[in-house]
């Protein structure tokens, strides 16, 4: 009798689509075909092929009719799915998409703030890809952890790393232990419904909160902070979250970086989002722009137009209608430049943030080498609530991946891990976190195309890989239970309809083991 597994494998009627595994024995029901490394007598001659696989200590059998190439994308989100994307274009490669949670798309359903719904259009793309026959999306695997890299290469032809950055960049400074301090990333999964963040608990009972960084995810954290709530009750904002901003009583958020003005690395949409803010005012210093009118004549025009507003923004007199805005305005935010953290300050009985040190700074060096030093003063700001926006930060995912943990990113040559051949990367782990989804795509397409290149050059194996079904087997064998990309349509219909009963586009589901009751586990 053949062991279980391989009867297993049998009933399970194995797609025909799927190519046989590198260093199996053939064996051809019926009518074999002699020559098995003659791909046109493999072509020409469609047969059902029984093939026999040995993975680590599981042994296979299945039936295919022809090669296809094998590639795998580890993480979901837009690096993931762009890949994707562009590999499809190989009109007989098969893509398996691994992701850790059991839900698709990352960061655009994590990071992207809940009052900007048009970015998100890029989901109704990725669903389109998920939706070919020749694309596969395996949930709630975590690839490190429930399988490795090399079992993942040796099923596949290519394996492919877009898990994107998962963590966050430390301050490094005393009291950053202390309750009341947060990442922005965290805060921004707390109210964007990423599971492990369903339990942060921010206390918002504070009058001032203070955001360490200038990129545009603390610009959207402080808007989501000063947002009146009645405008978010349409998005897809948790209701967790929701329920939190409405007993707020933080009144004014203060916007702190190292360096000046012309360095922030916001964009000038989410800087105009703010000055238009509804029931917000902006404090801006006008000592901070001193002589600024003039260095600006040389920049690109996009830093140019940026540094412009921030300009018009600190030192003009608003018109009539725009000052009654403001008079009325009932919260406030700052941009506060040249300033560095210095240690988090807390209450007298130890126990809460009370304030932060900031060490004042200059800038030294020119264009891209200007660099924040100390001046040697200090100055402290009273506030109940600290969040630090200074970067994310990839992980290592396997020991057999190099990783360079100074700058948190997979050692790369154009997406070709370094020394690894038939490992790739792309987006924030293969080029740091850094610029938008746009960016992201225009990064993992030239990913996808160098795998593709190096598939037509010859340089991957050229031997059938099992793909998929040895994976599964092994995931089996672990107890893991990946969802499809149907399942994740099943959570999503839930998901759409609990929303319509309040009017939103979506009530997220945050309790990973509630999915899978849904899902009938």
């Amino acid at each position: 009798m053949a062991p279980r597994c391989w009867r297993w494998w049998y009933w399970t009627a194995w797609p025909r689509t799927r190519p046989p595994p590198a260093g199996c024995t053939l064996t051809f029901g019926g009518d074999e075909v002699r020559n098995t490394a003659n791909p046109k007598a493999l072509r020409e001659r469609r047969r059902r092929v029984w093939m026999r696989v040995k993975l680590g200590k599981l042994h296979l059998l299945f039936d295919t009719e022809e090669q296809m190439p094998q590639i795998c994308v580890v993480g979901s989100g837009p690096a993931g799915f762009y890949t994707a994307q562009h590999l499809l274009k190989h009109p007989r490669a098969h893509v398996d998409i691994f992701e850790k949670q059991l839900v698709p798309f990352g960061l655009v359903r994590f990071g992207v703030a809940p009052d900007h719904p048009e970015v998100k259009n890029v989901i109704n793309t990725f669903t389109q890809t998920a939706h070919s026959d020749r694309c596969a999306f395996h949930g709630n695997v975590v690839v490190g952890r429930d399988v490795t890299v090399p079992e993942l290469r040796e099923a596949y032809h290519a394996v492919v790393l877009s898990y994107g950055a998962e963590d966050h960049q430390a301050l490094g400074i005393p009291g950053e232990e202390l309750p009341g301090v947060f990442s922005a990333r965290a805060f921004v999964g707390w109210y964007n419904g990423l599971p492990e963040n369903r339990e942060l608990a921010p206390d918002l009972s504070c009058d001032t909160a203070v955001i360490l960084g200038q990129g545009n995810v603390a610009l959207d954290v402080a808007r989501i902070l000063l947002t009146p709530p009645e405008h978010l009750e349409k998005t897809d904002i948790t209701e967790a979250a929701l329920g939190v901003l409405r007993q707020s009583r933080v009144k004014t958020v203060w916007i702190v970086g190292r360096r000046g003005p012309l360095q922030v690395a916001f964009t000038i949409k989410e800087l105009r989002e703010m000055i238009q803010l509804p029931g917000t005012r902006p404090i801006l210093d006008p000592a901070d722009f001193l002589g600024l009118q003039d260095r600006i004549k040389e920049v690109p025009r996009p830093r140019k137009r940026l540094t412009e507003l921030l300009l018009r923004t600190a030192t003009e007199k608003p018109g009539a209608e725009e000052a009654a805005r403001q008079a009325s305005a009932s919260r406030t935010w700052g941009l506060r430049f040249f300033r560095s953290p210095q240690q988090v300050l807390p209450s007298p009985d130890g126990r809460q943030v009370a304030g932060i040190r900031l060490a004042v700074t200059r800038l030294e060096g020119v264009g891209d080498t200007t660099r924040a030093v100390p001046t040697g003063d200090v100055e402290d700001l009273p506030c109940g609530l600290v969040l630090s926006s200074v970067g994310y930060k990839s992980r290592p995912i396997d020991h057999s991946v190099p990783f360079d943990p100074k700058l948190g990113v997979i050692p790369n040559m154009e997406g070709r891990v370094v020394d690894v051949p038939g490992l790739y990367c792309s987006g924030w782990v293969k080029r740091g976190p850094t610029g938008v989804i746009a960016t992201t795509m225009t990064d993992s397409f030239l990913t996808g195309q160098m795998l593709l290149q190096d598939l037509k050059a010859g340089l991957l194996p050229s031997g059938p890989r099992p793909g998929y079904v040895a994976i599964e087997a092994l995931l089996s064998s672990r107890g893991v239970r990946p969802v499809s990309f149907s399942d994740w349509e099943k959570l999503d219909a839930e998901e759409v309809s609990r929303g319509q009963g309040t009017g939103k586009p979506r009530e997220k589901l945050l309790d990973p083991q509630e999915m899978l009751r849904l899902l009938g586990r």
